[in-house]
């Protein structure tokens, strides 16, 4: 067993790094009459179609979608990148939202930004 140690040492050292999840670079919300727009920043290290950013979601406090960009396309040149989503109803009393990405191979990211909300 003592002699598989190196050798696998050397199999795990040679295994490419997972890409990094999208990251949240900056949120800015504005309120328009009854509805807000929100304007996300994401930096992610897209490398082609296979494997890019490709969402961002709004929730509530209780984890419930309050509205989603679904990108369409990936931005290999132009990185970080600001995409928007107007006209999100929020429900009366909401005081703050939440952020969350998505790339097109792993998935939601596990980081959530908090964005406090301002009348």
């Amino acid at each position: 067993m003592k002699h598989l140690l190196p050798a696998l040492a050397l199999c795990v050292s040679a295994l490419p790094a997972f890409a990094e999840a999208p990251k949240i670079v900056g949120v800015d919300v504005e309120k328009v009459g009854m509805v807000w727009n929100i304007h996300v920043t994401l930096e992610h290290p897209d490398t082609g179609w296979d494997h890019f950013a490709d969402a961002w979601r709004v929730m509530d406090a209780e984890g419930n979608l309050l509205g989603e960009r679904v990108l369409m396309h990936p931005h290999v040149e132009e990185q970080p990148f600001t995409r928007s989503l107007s006209g999100i109803v929020l429900p009366d009393g909401t005081r703050e939202v939440f952020v969350k990405a998505r790339c097109s191979m792993h998935g939601w990211a596990e980081e959530t930004m908090r964005v406090t909300l301002e009348p």
